[in-house]
């Protein structure tokens, strides 16, 4: 029996479990965030790190930016900047924030899931990049996407052991 899987998929099911659950190297972001408080996520347990709500906002943008940049848009930062602003912490607030990240997780996963091996070796569209620059493929963006999820996924469970 031979793997049909085609690698836009097996990329898709790594996204879903860094940002749903099943995923090897321990707890993914919905598994992090689970029970977390919006008074949990808007404190700073450690004084020089940002927030888990600060990290949710900013892996949200992130993550919708590089479904743009696959579907073909040029590369940019999010619209809300970065590091947005935290504006309202109350449970409403944090509700939306995390349905958010879910919503942009899935999307991306389901844009990847989609890609064929040319798309997956196209590059992405990056206007500050010099023509000898180092570009990116859709893939290593895909990639990318996945690490910085990972990365900041450790950074929450760090602060939600800081907090006790």
């Amino acid at each position: 029996m031979t793997d049909t899987t085609h690698e836009g998929e097996r990329l898709a099911d790594q996204l879903v479990r860094a940002a749903e659950g099943g995923a090897w190297h321990g707890p993914s972001l919905h598994e992090l965030l689970t029970g977390v408080t919006a008074a949990q996520a808007a404190a700073r347990p450690v004084r020089e790190a940002h927030s888990i709500w600060e990290l949710v906002l900013h892996l949200g943008g992130w993550t919708r930016e590089v479904t743009r940049r696959i579907r073909g848009a040029p590369a940019g930062a999010p619209p809300a900047g970065d590091w947005p602003a935290v504006g309202d912490t109350d449970d409403a607030a944090w509700d939306a924030v995390r349905a958010e990240l879910a919503a942009a997780h899935a999307e991306l996963a389901e844009v990847v899931r989609a890609l064929g091996d040319d798309d997956l070796s196209r590059m992405v569209h990056d206007e500050r990049e010099p023509p000898e620059g180092t570009r990116a493929s859709v893939y290593g963006t895909a990639i990318g996407a996945l690490q910085h999820t990972l990365y900041h996924a450790g950074q929450m469970a760090l602060l939600r052991k800081a907090r006790h």
